[in-house]
């Protein structure tokens, strides 16, 4: 009967120990890492939830982790992606640029190289404000079109090219036409001269110009003496045939 006893008291000791050392690292040792793979099917499916700030996490997390992971690949792209259905523009580029220098082969390029002209898109706010990502969005725009003719990507490229050209064509009527209406004619004049030399592909804008350009430059003939006009004639007919 003792020696029952004494079984079931070491016996419960050793269970009491099992257990505690459980709880113990429960509480105190680090939980195991996510895998890669647990790391990406998070991700997605924090993309179909429409969880954009969790499913960056989940991506970029995968990316620092495991760089040589082959699930790593397809969430450098995804990170980008869900940057930018965060509307995110900014960060959404430079993960995608990242991208485009570390897998300049890959066959996401066409793609990738789209959506960093797509970012830079989308930061456009005003034509009043400097165009530096509209500058930037035309450019790599181009590099699809030009690099990836047959891709998918060419034609909504081609479409992007041309709204970029108008954004950038109204920013300098937007100045051409302030100065006009501060009556500096020669500032508007030559922002004018510029559009029509710069903006042949777009005819609407161009004839404006064109309108404004020659009432600028004569009401800024009227400010000049014999010898400037006869300067201006020579520099505004180089510019254009129609005089």
């Amino acid at each position: 009967m003792r020696i029952r006893i004494l079984s079931i008291i070491l016996a419960s000791f050793l269970l009491l120990c099992v257990s505690g050392c459980g709880i113990v690292d429960y509480y105190f040792l680090p939980k195991p890492e996510d895998t890669a793979q647990e790391l990406y099917e998070a991700g997605v499916e924090a993309m179909k939830d429409k969880s954009y700030s969790d499913a960056a996490d989940y991506f970029g997390k995968l990316k620092d982790r495991y760089p040589f992971s082959p699930y790593t690949v397809k969430a450098e792209v995804s990170l980008g992606d869900a940057l930018f259905l965060e509307k995110r523009y900014f960060d959404a580029s430079e993960s995608y640029k990242e991208f485009a220098a570390l897998h300049p082969g890959n066959e996401e390029i066409p793609y990738v190289l789209f959506q960093i002209g797509l970012s830079n898109f989308n930061i456009f706010s005003s034509i009043d404000r400097p165009q530096t990502s509209v500058t930037e969005a035309l450019e790599y725009f181009y590099r699809v079109e030009e690099a990836y003719p047959d891709s998918e990507y060419s034609k909504s490229a081609k479409e992007y090219i041309i709204k970029c050209r108008r954004h950038l064509a109204d920013h300098e009527l937007y100045i051409a036409d302030f100065f006009w209406r501060s009556s500096k004619f020669g500032s508007a004049w030559k922002r004018y001269a510029y559009v029509v030399k710069n903006f042949k592909d777009l005819p609407k804008v161009q004839l404006y110009a064109r309108k404004q350009a020659e009432m600028a430059y004569y009401e800024y003939q009227k400010t000049l003496s014999e010898d400037e006009r006869e300067k201006l004639q020579g520099s505004w007919k180089e510019l254009f045939d129609w005089l």
